[in-house]
């Protein structure tokens, strides 16, 4: 049997067989990004994020005066100077960083992301190396927002992921970087002074969430790889911590993988670590927008439980409002979701996909130690189905795996039995008339006679080549 830390020589997968592999809906952003082996994490360096699960991500900025998403200075074509003088507005009244912090723990995550400069280049912390001074500090609020969270999170004992956009519509040269090569010189000389202020002044940084790596609007984050030198960027903030996980979206190939928007997840368990990340409103916008409807709680724990029972994890964005509030909609729902987790979390938190394969809209299930979970959202289509231990291929299995006992999360007792390697369990009708009607998913506990070891670490490298 293999131990959980052995490693296989990698393995290159394209985006044609990946799609195949899995049948899967999950679309991963930024395949093929540029490698260098001395960037590469050990796979235990990325043990807390795996285990953490849970995530808070926001956008909050100028375009949260607006209303309009955070795409509006480019969609609407607002004059830069009108524009950029909306940071004399931005002044958020009452607004307290660890209001925010305080509901991404009500919420359960472990750790958070805040978009600290977004496409527009507006940068809410004190940064020298602004193009123009374009900074919360130097404008109308006078405040470095991202000291205010990375103190916050920090307190609260959460996990500090800074997302920070390399590209600038402030600048001509973003579309046209070979026609204007000195103004785009100019942008990326942004880019690399602030990526190296974040990491060095508000450190230790456990991740850097890239976004906007394309240029002119065309290609891809990979495809621009040739002028942001990525490599030599992510060198430098793994100068200032070895540690510090890094997404995909800079054309670095990254740590983990991202899928993201509102779209089902449905397919099999992904063998690397990735990340779900979309919107609790209606994904329309990642910025605030007046009356943008809240997602129903069921569809979003069925999501929560879609992913992880995939081997990802769940970031879920918020879009204060200019001054930082967010509706009571918003933060009843993340709270609710929290509450969930209150009482289901041990099914959650620390735990890997699997072992069995999920059945779309049926179950997924999730182990760690001697324990595996089952969470159902279909009893009856769950009750055709045979859980079969032979059919495992994500975990080396021991051999003399057996189940123990059968419980309902928080509830009773369950008959279960096995003939060979294929589990039984008798659900009691109680549960179909009463269970599903009051949450969204039935979870079980199956508590083995020995624990389970981790997936094996396959290093895989999906290329996005066909």
């Amino acid at each position: 049997m293999a131990g959980s830390e052995d490693k296989q020589e990698l393995r290159e997968m394209t985006g044609a067989e990946l799609r195949s592999m899995l049948k899967s809906s999950i679309n991963l952003k930024s395949l093929g990004g540029m490698r260098d082996e001395s960037l590469t994490l050990d796979p235990r360096d990325l043990d807390w994020f795996r285990d953490g699960k849970i995530g808070f991500f926001f956008h909050w900025g100028l375009y949260s005066i607006l209303g309009q998403g955070e795409w509006t200075y480019f969609n609407d074509q607002i004059p830069k100077e009108t524009y950029e003088g909306l940071a004399q507005e931005f002044i958020p009244e009452n607004f307290d960083m660890e209001e925010l912090v305080t509901l991404a723990k009500d919420f359960g995550a472990k750790y958070m992301v805040m978009v600290t400069k977004h496409h527009d280049g507006f940068a809410l912390w004190d940064s020298p190396g602004s193009y123009e001074d374009f900074t919360s500090f130097k404008t109308g609020s006078k405040r470095d927002f991202v000291r205010e969270y990375v103190d916050a999170a920090r307190k609260a004992d959460l996990g500090v992921g800074l997302y920070y956009s390399p590209m600038d519509w402030r600048f001509p040269g973003y579309f046209d970087p070979k026609g204007l090569p000195e103004n785009a010189a100019l942008m990326k000389k942004q880019c690399y002074d602030q990526v190296e202020e974040l990491c060095r002044d508000y450190g230790p940084v456990d991740i850097m969430w890239y976004d906007g790596g394309w240029l002119a609007h065309k290609g891809s984050d990979t495809s621009s790889a040739w002028f942001w030198e990525p490599i030599k960027l992510n060198k430098m903030v793994r100068k200032y911590n070895p540690k510090t996980l890094i997404n995909p979206r800079s054309g670095y190939a990254g740590d983990f993988y991202c899928d993201e928007g509102s779209h089902e997840i449905e397919g099999g368990i992904l063998p690397v670590p990735w990340e779900k990340n979309m919107c609790v409103c209606s994904g329309r916008s990642w910025g605030w927008m007046e009356n943008d409807p809240v997602s129903d709680f069921d569809w979003l724990i069925h999501m929560l439980i879609n992913v992880v029972s995939r081997g990802g994890n769940f970031l879920l964005n918020v879009g204060p409002d200019r001054n930082g509030k967010l509706s009571k909609e918003v933060s009843g729902r993340m709270r609710q979701i929290g509450e969930w987790l209150g009482k289901y979390g041990d099914s959650i938190y620390g735990t890997r996909g699997g072992p069995f394969e999920p059945l779309d809209g049926v179950f997924g299930s999730t182990y760690k130690d001697n324990k595996i979970y089952l969470h159902i959202m279909d009893i009856q289509e769950f009750e055709k189905i045979s859980l079969n231990l032979e059919e495992v291929k994500v975990v080396d299995l021991p051999d003399d795996l057996k189940v123990l006992s059968a419980q309902v999360i928080g509830g009773q007792e369950l008959e279960v039995s096995m003939e060979g390697k294929s589990i039984k369990i008798l659900l009691p009708e109680s549960l179909y008339t009463r269970d599903l009607k009051v949450q969204p998913v039935i979870s079980i506990a199956l508590t083995m006679n020995t624990a389970l070891p981790k997936p094996r670490q396959d290093e895989i490298v999906f290329t996005g080549k066909e």
